[in-house]
């Protein structure tokens, strides 16, 4: 039985004669491809939680007595600024962890299995959105380690918390990953696309809610407050926040789950060999 490609001018997601255990199978080597590139990739995990670790022990310590949190929702008393920062903290891991995601994303679409991967039988949409699940999957463990980690520093919200907030870090990884994915499909070198993550990381989280109430920004900056309410990971931010007191923001999960369909679609197009911008920039290099 021979397969043919969409490099063979024939669509993937029409060929026949693909059955469940076989998406399965495929869907199972890209998660344990992933799971081994992060387990040997040990500085990878510490990084990952550097940054929010650093954000919890130090700045938390010393921003204490000027960032005061009055009674917001869904908090039912005052909170300790380190209390008020770890759902942004977790944010902070599935933003850089998606963008990470992404930028493996370039180096094997240029030397790497996802190369072969692209050109397989299987459609390109199903290899896009597993490659996104398992980075997903990816990013939800490293968060599960943060939040023990910030257990024993006396953040400890409801233990029902710990499984509400799951779907809400699924969809936010979702979400963020999809960004990743999509930013990755425009990236021609892989040199690139460390300016374009400064880009868009730095602007994400700091013109969030993720290190300081919206009712602070809106009183000292009108218009980064309305720069905030713009951003897609403000509503993440939320998201994850309100689960993991054990309650919903409805406003937040709609417009994430939003962002999350626009971003996936517009990945999945742009890896689309037949009018997406990848192939349109390698007809550009062949023509030139």
């Amino acid at each position: 039985m021979s397969f043919h490609s969409a490099a063979d001018g024939i669509p993937a997601d029409r060929i026949p004669g693909f059955s469940a255990r076989q998406y399965l199978v495929c869907l199972r080597g890209i998660f344990i491809r992933e799971g081994l590139r992060f387990l040997n990739q040990r500085e990878r995990f510490v990084s990952s939680l550097v940054r929010p670790l650093l954000w919890l022990f130090v700045f938390a310590a010393g921003f204490r007595q000027v960032l005061g949190v009055s009674i917001i929702p869904p908090y039912k008393t005052y909170v300790l600024y380190e209390v008020y920062i770890t759902p942004g903290l977790c944010g902070m891991i599935l933003l850089f962890s998606g963008m990470q995601s992404s930028l493996s994303m370039v180096y094997d679409r240029e030397m790497g299995n996802m190369r072969t991967l692209l050109v397989s039988p299987f459609p390109r949409w199903f290899l896009l959105v597993s490659k996104l699940l398992a980075g997903v999957s990816v990013s939800i463990l490293q968060v599960y380690a943060f939040l023990a980690i910030a257990w024993f520093w006396g953040v400890r919200p409801p233990w029902t918390g710990y499984l509400l907030i799951l779907p809400a870090l699924f969809l936010s990884g979702m979400m963020l990953c999809s960004l990743g994915m999509l930013l990755s499909s425009m990236i021609k070198q892989l040199e690139n696309f460390a300016g374009i993550m400064n880009f868009v990381i730095f602007p994400m989280y700091f013109a969030s809610p993720a290190l300081y109430p919206l009712w602070r920004i809106q009183e000292s900056s009108p218009l980064l407050h309305k720069i905030c309410v713009a951003n897609p990971f403000t509503y993440a931010i939320e998201l994850i926040r309100f689960a993991l007191y054990g309650q919903s923001d409805w406003g937040s999960l709609s417009i994430v789950i939003a962002f999350t369909v626009l971003f996936l679609g517009g990945a999945i197009l742009a890896y689309d060999p037949s009018n997406g911008l990848l192939s349109r920039r390698q007809d550009t290099g062949g023509n030139a």
